[in-house]
Parts: C-alpha cells; structure tokens; sequence
C-alpha cells in the first residue's frame, strides 16, 4: 500500500498559488463571519495555499466558485475532544449529534475533503464516526464505508478503512436489524431485504415521493456492502469479501426488480405494503448510479435531467420533476421542502453519479454537454445579493430553481422565531450561511477534468468538458498516491507554453498528452 506523501511535496508547478489569494481576501472582506470554528477568516489563505488543489479557468465566476468552495469547506473543520470533525451548519441546531454533526453529509464531506493534503482531517472523521460519533451515525442514509474506501482510492494508503473493517461490519448490522432511525421512526431492512426509511431519514423531508423503499437509502447500503468487500479483500479475508458481495448482488437484484418503474424508466420508492410504486421521478432516482449499481439498459430516464419538464431549471435541477401535479414551490409552513425547490446535496448527489455514467456505461441516452451545463447551472446558484445590491458568492440550504432565490433563508427570515425548527424558540442567525451539504470542487477534480480515483497504480483522467467550451484550463498540485498530479488543457499552448492540447503531469513529468480533450491513461511510478 502506498501512503501519503508529506505535506511538503513540491513541484515546478504550473499554477502560481499567490495569485489566486486575491480571491479569498475579498471572500473574507465580503464575510460577516458570525461563527468561527478552528480556522478563521484571517488564517484561510494559508490553510488553503497549503493544502487544496489549484484550479483556473477562462470562466472566471466558475473558477471563483470553486475557490469559495474551499473557502467555505475550511470552516466547518472543527477541533474536539474526539478529533476533528466536519460539520453541516456552522452554528447548533437541536437535530445535530455529537459535536453539531449530522452524518447524511458526512459521506460529502469525504467526498471534497479527499483532496485535502493534510490527512489528518478526515482521518480522524473517519473515525469519529465509529466512535464518538457512532450513534449518530444511524440517524439518516448512511454510505460511510463507500465514503472512506473512496478516499482510499485518493490517498492510496488502506490501513484506516482496514482499520474500522469490523465496526463497519458492525454498523451495517444495525441497520440490517432495523435499529437506525429515531424515535418511532426505525428504518432499516425489512423482511423483502430491501432497506426502508421516510423520506426525513433519507435527507428529503416533505418529499412527493414520500415514505417507503427508496432508492438513495438502499443503493447506499449496496456501496457500503461493496466497499466492505473491498476492504476485507484489501485486509487478506477472502471469505468477508465473498459473504459480502453475495449479499451486495442480491440487493442489486431486488432495487432493480422492484425499484425500478418500466412505465416511468426510472427508479422510484416502493411503498412499505409494496403495494404501489409512488408516481414521481425525483433526482434520488439517479442515486444508484453514484455506486455504479444498475447493470447497462435502466439509462432511459437519464433523459429528465436535460428535460425542462423533468427536472432542467435556470438554477436547478429541481429535486421532484416539474410536471408532477405536487410539484410546488411554497414559502409557507416547514422551511425545508423537497417537493419543488432545487438541493445543492442532490445536484452533487446526481452529477457524481452522472459522472459514473459517462465514464463507466456504454449508453447514448445523455451526453457530457449536459453533465457541463448542470454543472455550470449549479455553479451560478452559488451567488446572493446583499441589501446593498452588491452581489456576493454564497452557499445556502435550497434554491427557487426559477429565481435563484435561497428559499429557506427567506422563509426562516419571514417567519422569526419557529419553535417546530429550534425547541428554544431562537432560530440561529443566517442558519444556512455557507452551509456544507454538497461538493463543488469533487465535481470538478473528478467529473469535468476527469481525475478518476482507483486503488492501483493505473491512472485515468477521462474529461466531461465538451470540446469548444474553453480553451485552457489548469488543475494542479493535486495530492494521489503520494504524487502530486496536473491537468492542463491547452487549445493552442500559448496559455503555458508547455504544447498544444491535452496533458498530465505527474510529479511535474509529463506523462500522457492527446491534441484534444480524451482520455489518458498512465502508470503511477513507484513512490520513495
């Protein structure tokens, strides 16, 4: 196994990281930083200059989203008794577990923060949630041990995963004998071996699609028994991996058999009778494809996403597609609906699994200019005008996918004190602020510069950028296998000076290069 190498790596990079802390100064200028954790504003660019990769582009509000990303991610890096932690809200709300975590992030969290240089963030959130964290850990869908082999695949070192091998086990058995949930509210697998919650539970409240077997729930319990797999192949127990397999591919079998809907060519929620179906697509529909479940030939409803009677909005995708007759956008009542508004968690939950499906299924249904334009759409939501009319880069909890509007900012604004909300009848300020609930930069790194994560020495960087879109783009100092990696794209090689087209560099070696945008493939040289 290989392992990280130190912080210190350095290469002639191609990117001057100086010039990108204009970008974070006037992030912080523009801030009114309410909550602080153990990284404040005035320490954010030497965080940031240590430890995320560079990335620059001709579109300079994209690349300044991905930028704020990152600047809003190091706030929520906490410092407890039991380690780091990494929260969804900046200040406490009364749902949250130990530490102000909520673990139906957790798993994005991981996600985006793989790319941090420094481990010892998420490695001591990794264990955090087998830990301190562990009953919190079953409130909501949990993909926890996808999650972490996943960041395996980034770092290249094992031994964590292998480490919490037998508590993930553990885990999964709590949910196996229904024990997850809350209150009267227990979720798990039911007699059918299919995985059952409300929608609550499965980060959706106020949902069209309502209570049932549902597709992101039981497609996340598919990934952690793979990951699980892979973990005990990884750790020498052969028999572990085999147990844990078989059941990954009866679960498989039985969401396709009975999730999936011939009429409507999409997964859908099965009712907890299994009498019914229910009648709505909504984007954790595209779930399964974020752990590479459906075999080739369920690609049909792939089709909504660019559909503007699906689920394609000015700043959407919206969660339930919009020709529902429920579908709805209500500023009254409960100030988290899943029934209408856009969800930057499910936008990242479905572009990843997007990205699953360009790079991985041989399918004409949907193309990588949609995966651009979603994302491009998604990258424009990220924005908020002030009272005073200036317009600043912002992250909150869900979107009017017509107006841009963060909804339930406005609604918890109108509505003052709500004691449905927060037993204290104080609702926190600016609850949603730089809310940490999804991935931008992941987005980036894997799916539009094509960074694709593996446990071997093989590399691939397969772009979704569409030719004709920009002509250079740079990613560069990214942490893999102890190796640093850079992604240049230039049309004619005057932005770098380094050659026309495509290219990877790796340790600041070239190592592959195509005259345009397509897949390279090299092999990782062994590291010291």
């Amino acid at each position: 196994m290989a392992l990280l190498a130190s912080a210190t790596i350095s290469h002639s990079a191609v990117l001057d990281p100086a010039s990108f802390k204009p970008l974070v100064e006037q992030f912080n200028a523009d801030d009114n930083e309410l909550y602080k954790n153990a990284i404040p504003n005035a320490e954010a660019w030497d965080f940031l200059a240590a430890n995320v990769p560079l990335f620059e582009c001709p579109d300079k509000e994209f690349e300044k989203t991905y930028w704020f990303r990152w600047w809003t991610y190091r706030k929520h890096l906490r410092k407890t008794p039991a380690g780091w932690v990494v929260t969804e809200f900046l200040p406490s709300v009364s749902w949250a577990g130990r530490s102000n975590t909520i673990n139906m992030a957790a798993e994005l969290h991981l996600a985006e923060g793989r790319w941090i240089r420094d481990p010892q963030y998420l490695d001591n959130y990794s264990r955090f949630w087998f830990g301190a964290g562990a009953k919190g850990s079953l409130v909501y869908t949990n993909w926890l041990a996808d999650g972490i082999w996943k960041r395996a695949a980034v770092t290249g070192d094992t031994t964590l995963p292998i480490g919490l091998l037998d508590a993930m086990i553990a885990q999964q058995q709590r949910w196996d004998e229904g024990k997850a949930g809350r209150g009267v509210h227990m979720v798990g697998r039911r007699d059918n071996g299919l995985y059952y919650t409300i929608d609550h539970f499965d980060g959706s409240e106020m949902s069209i699609g309502g209570h049932g077997f549902r597709p992101l729930t039981n497609a996340a319990a598919y990934g952690n028994m793979m990951a699980i797999a892979d973990i005990a192949a990884a750790a020498g127990r052969p028999d572990l991996a085999g147990d844990f397999r078989a059941r990954a591919a009866k679960l498989k079998a039985l969401v396709q058999e009975k999730l999936w809907d011939p009429q409507m060519q999409f997964f859908t929620i099965l009712r907890e009778d299994e009498s019914r179906r229910s009648d709505v697509r909504e984007l954790w529909g595209y779930a399964p494809w974020m752990f590479h479940l459906p075999d080739p030939g369920f690609e049909a409803g792939w089709k909504e996403l660019d559909d503007p009677k699906g689920f394609k909005a000015p700043y959407g995708p919206t969660f339930p597609e919009q020709r529902h007759p429920r579908f709805t956008l209500s500023y009254t009542g409960h100030a988290c609906q899943w029934n209408g508004p856009s969800w930057p968690l499910a936008t990242s939950i479905t572009l990843t699994a997007l990205a699953n499906l360009l790079n991985d299924y041989d399918q004409q249904t949907i193309s990588k200019k949609v995966f651009y334009d979603t994302l491009q759409t998604y990258a424009k939501t990220h924005r908020f005008q002030r009272e005073d009319g200036k317009i600043v880069p912002w992250i909150d909890e869900n979107i009017n996918p017509y107006t841009g509007e963060w909804m339930s900012r406005t609604m918890l604004i109108e509505q003052g004190k709500n004691p449905k909300l927060d037993p204290k009848k104080k609702p926190s300020e600016e609850r949603g602020k730089d809310y940490n609930h999804s991935t931008f930069c992941d987005l980036v790194i894997t799916g539009l510069v094509g960074i694709r994560p593996r446990h071997d020495n093989k590399l691939v960087v397969n772009p979704l950028l569409p030719e004709g879109i920009w002509d250079w783009f740079c990613l560069d100092r990214v942490p893999y296998h102890g190796h640093e990696l850079t992604v240049i794209w230039d049309r004619d090689g005057k932005k770098y000076n380094r050659g026309a087209g495509f290219q990877l560099l790796i340790d600041g070696t070239p190592a592959a290069r195509s005259d345009k945008l397509a897949k390279l493939e090299a092999t990782l040289p062994s590291t010291p």
